[in-house]
């Protein structure tokens, strides 16, 4: 079987569902400039996982965050493993430090972890390698392929939810001295109690995910509900250093410049997987809009050589008078999205629409995790989703729900 691509064109969720219903044996391998990843598979079944150039999924550094080794044992551990060129698994179970099933279990939680990080990801090479066994994986687990693609499709939107919030990356948390609780109990799940025994009025959001036990998603998903039930709260603000402040203007139009090129991009390439990309049909439509500041998002690839420069598409912008500057900009891509969005329906039906939607949904999720408390400022969050609303309200209507 001959699978290969980008995940530009192809989603990763796409890709673990051809590979399961086919019930395929192989190896996948994901990769960037800088980060690799590969998930191995046996009859459409996931059976491991592992990460290449990064420590972000590293089982050491699961185990020692998870208080279930201590400092010395993992270094002497990790001393071995390099001496004897066996998995770090192996020798932690050859040291007796742990049972086989201990370690399968860490195992099933770092290959989820390493699958999951895997549904964000927007871009990157993709190359299945049929009939290859996993190399240096002696322990292998078992984990219903559809199943992960279910958790994560629900762990994006989750995570979008989860965004709106929690608190920026510079405030400080810690525990309400006087909750207002609605309630005189409240349950909290054991994620959430210990992560909350990690907020001491000291930490900020990421210093937290960094000694979180937990992965980033578990760990903000933990402070998002604990912030919903006031159990937490900012009680200051972690001082800037004295660095040059970029221009807050100008890394808001960054965001939202490839923000829309990829939203339009997705709804381009889905449309011409319909009717062919020689097909002028979608192209005369999208054409009505190539006017002003509006002809910077003609839908080509982000990533291409055809994309006007960023640099020129600010000048153009900055052009529109300050105080209607943003409101211009932002009212004009949100009815350029849903109007195209309409399209799709009208000319394709209701299947294609949803698929471009939930493409054009999955955009925001980079944006938001890096630059959280400029979105919110600027409200681009509300303003996209906003758009997309007003196209599913329109297919609604068209369709008499």
């Amino acid at each position: 079987m001959s699978l290969s691509g980008n995940l530009k064109t192809v989603s990763f969720s796409d890709i673990l569902q051809l590979l399961a219903t086919g019930k395929k044996s192989g190896v996948l391998e994901v990769n960037t400039a800088s980060r690799q990843k590969e998930i191995a598979f046996k009859n459409g079944n996931i059976v491991h996982a592992s990460s290449l150039n990064t420590s972000e999924d590293l089982l050491g550094n699961m185990l020692l965050r998870r208080g279930k080794i201590s400092k010395t044992d993992l270094e002497r551990a990790v001393a071995l493993h390099k001496q004897t060129g066996r998995q770090l698994g192996t020798t932690l179970v050859d040291m007796n430090l742990f049972g086989k099933e201990d370690i399968a279990e860490c195992l099933k939680l770092q290959i989820e972890e390493i699958v999951y990080n895997l549904f964000a990801w927007k871009e990157g090479n993709f190359l299945f390698h049929e009939g290859v066994a996993p190399k240096n994986a002696p322990l292998l687990v078992e984990l219903v392929t559809m199943s992960v693609v279910m958790e994560g499709t629900r762990r994006i939107d989750e995570w979008i939810e989860i965004q709106k919030v929690i608190p920026p990356d510079d405030m400080l948390l810690a525990v309400a001295k006087a909750p207002k609780v609605k309630r005189d109990e409240i349950t909290l799940s054991v994620e959430e109690f210990r992560v909350m025994a990690l907020i001491n009025g000291e930490r900020t959001l990421p210093e937290l995910i960094q000694i979180s036990p937990y992965g980033e998603f578990v760990t903000c998903r933990s402070i998002y509900r604990l912030v919903v039930n006031n159990l937490i709260e900012v009680v200051g603000k972690r001082e800037a250093n004295t660095e040059e402040v970029a221009d807050e203007e100008e890394e808001i139009l960054s965001i939202m410049f490839y923000l829309f090129s990829s939203a339009f991009y997705r709804v381009r390439t889905i449309v011409e997987e319909q009717v062919g990309e020689n097909s002028t049909t979608f192209s005369s439509f999208a054409a009505q809009y190539r006017t002003g500041v509006l002809s910077y998002f003609p839908g080509v690839d982000p990533k291409s050589e055809l994309l006007p420069s960023f640099e020129k598409f600010l000048s153009a912008v900055r052009v529109i008078p300050p105080h209607i500057r943003m409101y211009t900009l932002m009212s004009g891509l949100s009815s350029m999205l849903s109007e195209q969005l309409e399209h799709v329906f009208m000319m394709l039906g209701l299947g294609t629409f949803q698929t471009s939607l939930s493409a054009v949904k999955r955009e925001i999720s980079e944006p938001l995790a890096k630059k959280r408390d400029l979105i919110k400022k600027y409200g681009l969050e509300n303003e996209y989703y906003k758009s997309l609303k007003r196209a599913e309200k329109v297919v609604r209507m068209v369709r008499g729900d």
